[in-house]
């Protein structure tokens, strides 16, 4: 009886796997004859190339021309005429500063050139009378009037007075160019703008106490930018004024093919880089915006490359679309590099020999047949 109970089991357990591999079978027909036939892409054999070699640097747009205004005098500020964005024009005043003892010094030097004014009225007035005095006395001494004594005495009395009045011109000399400088020194009260442009930041308020030379406003010239790049120490020899860039402003969504218009001799001894000066004449530059350049090294390495057009962005996920032997479309997550015109570098998940979906990628989905 229990022979007859396993017989039966053994023959119910064979009977399963058969019905199941059965079922399988079927599903895998039932796939391959439901997928989607995909028309209209573009299939590319991906193969190993050279590449060029690229080094990206990162920098900074600054204005060609900025001045950092200071004062010369201390002071408090008693009017700040400009705000952040303002545009100001040369010679216009951005600020007024509260300076007593300068104003104090003007006034007192002022009034020097008028006491000296009339210390020189006084001087030319005694020497005209002693002149008269002594022609009078000469010719009395010529027909022997006087003593020798009182000639001597009035011609004394003139060359004193000679005396007296180029000490009063030198006084008043003095004073004119004493009341110069203190005019000068008032006049240092008010802040000028140096250059045409906008204000770009301002590093006092009104009423704070400054010193001499302390910045107070930075002005730049906005009609000229330049790009700043960071270029490290080790490829100073490779990168010369003339040499190719590809640059890239995110902020207004332009990238463009520029030349370096001037590297800095001297490098940073902080970061170990050089900067390179690439002039932008591109609308809406604003100082402090990032950007990118891709400098050609004139070497070149292995690589796999796809056009720009097969590489699907999904959230954190990167991908291209494969095609099998089969013509199977299946979904490859790689890793990008950099781009290069219509192209980006592959630097996993490809190798050589796969085909891609170079174009009409938007059609594939997984498991499709392309045509």
């Amino acid at each position: 009886m229990r022979n007859y109970a396993f017989f039966v089991v053994s023959l119910m357990a064979i009977a399963i796997s058969v019905t199941g591999c059965s079922q399988k079978h079927e599903s895998g027909k039932t796939e391959n004859a439901t997928a989607v036939l995909v028309k209209g892409v573009t299939l590319e054999t991906v193969k190993n190339a050279a590449v060029p070699e690229l080094l990206d640097v990162v920098g900074s747009v600054r204005a060609r021309t900025s001045a950092v205004v200071s004062t010369r005098i201390p002071g408090s500020i008693s009017a700040l005429r400009v705000r952040e964005g303002d545009r100001v024009k040369k010679g216009q005043v951005l600020a007024q500063l509260d300076a007593q003892e300068n104003q104090a010094t003007a006034a007192v030097a002022t009034a020097g050139i008028d006491e000296a004014s009339r210390g020189l009225d006084e001087a030319l007035s005694r020497k005209k009378l002693t002149d008269t005095t002594f022609n009078r006395y000469q010719n009395l001494f010529k027909e022997q009037a006087v003593s020798r004594q009182e000639f001597d005495v009035r011609q004394t009395e003139k060359d004193v007075a000679a005396q007296g009045v180029a000490r009063a011109e030198s006084r008043l000399r003095q004073a004119k160019e004493g009341a110069k400088a203190s005019t000068t020194m008032s006049d240092y009260t008010k802040i000028i703008a140096p250059i045409s442009g906008i204000v770009a930041s301002k590093q006092a308020d009104l009423g704070a106490t400054v010193f001499p030379g302390q910045p107070l406003i930075t002005l730049e010239d906005d009609r000229s930018y330049q790009l700043e790049l960071a270029l490290p120490e080790n490829i100073a020899t490779k990168v010369k004024p003339g040499s190719s860039v590809k640059v890239t402003l995110d902020a207004i969504e332009s990238s463009f093919t520029a030349k370096i218009a001037e590297i800095v001799p001297t490098a940073d001894p902080g970061s170990h880089t050089f900067i390179a000066k690439i002039a932008l004449n591109q609308k809406g530059l604003k100082s402090g915006m990032f950007g990118r350049g891709s400098i050609s090294l004139g070497t070149s390495v292995n690589g796999i490359t796809v056009p720009k057009k097969a590489v699907v962005d999904r959230g954190a996920l990167t991908l291209v679309w494969t095609v099998d032997k089969e013509n199977i479309t299946r979904m490859r997550i790689v890793k990008v590099g950099r781009q290069t015109g219509e192209r980006v570098e592959i630097l996993s998940g490809l190798s050589d020999g796969d085909r891609v979906v170079a174009s009409g990628v938007e059609k594939v989905t997984e498991g499709s047949k392309v045509e």
